[in-house]
């Protein structure tokens, strides 16, 4: 931990639920009197949300994955400047949707094998990984029809279709085997309240 804090983050394939589970996680820490600060990746902080925007909405092949490498990157070091690290610092719980580990399978597995690079730019200019990370692991068709099913504007990692969810679904369970002592998989494919009993569970092992 850093400065007393704890650096939880969601990941999974996009529907899998990890957003609606970081929202009742922080809830639930809220009613144990525990300070929690929730937010985003990309986004999180002002600067972040304007990158947000150029790299999730617009069409699919709007940016080369070596662009998006860097755009993420750029967004990711404000987040950290700006809110994780000052919330870490004041000993609260910091729980984040998505981290380096989406953009380790997103733009570093799917659009080419730039994993290296991905890990080169982190290690530079990040240098932080979180304390414990929620993998909420699902069914790829279930996932990508419950994320077109949102039909929003941030469409644009949807677009590409059923087989980047089914390769990107096989990376964050590789991730899982490659960082152990700090992912944590979770059966997605169940009701919201059986996977939430499980995520509570786990973290609160890891706040004792």
């Amino acid at each position: 931990m850093t400065g007393g804090g704890l650096f939880l983050t969601f990941e999974g394939i996009d529907g899998s639920g990890k957003s609606t589970q970081a929202r009742r996680l922080a809830e639930f820490l809220r009613t144990q009197g525990r300070e929690v600060v929730l937010t985003r990746e990309p986004g999180g902080s002002p600067g972040a949300e304007e990158i947000r925007r150029l790299v999730l909405e617009g069409d699919p092949d709007r940016w080369s994955a070596e662009t998006e490498i860097l755009l993420f990157t750029a967004a990711r070091r404000d987040h950290l400047e700006r809110t994780i690290q000052p919330a870490l610092d004041a000993g609260k719980i910091v729980i984040c949707d998505r981290f380096a580990d989406s953009t380790r399978m997103y733009q570093g597995l799917s659009r080419g094998d730039l994993r290296g690079l991905v890990d080169q730019l982190h290690e530079l200019m990040i240098k932080r990984e979180p304390d414990l990370t929620l993998l909420i692991d699902m069914d790829p068709e279930t996932g990508l029809s419950r994320a077109k099913g949102r039909q929003g504007s941030e469409e644009r990692f949807e677009d590409f279709g059923p087989d980047l969810q089914r390769r990107m679904r096989e990376g964050f369970l590789g991730l899982a085997k490659e960082f152990p002592e700090r992912f944590r998989v979770i059966n997605g494919n169940r009701d919201m309240d059986s996977v939430a009993a499980d995520v509570t569970d786990v973290v609160m092992q890891a706040l004792r």
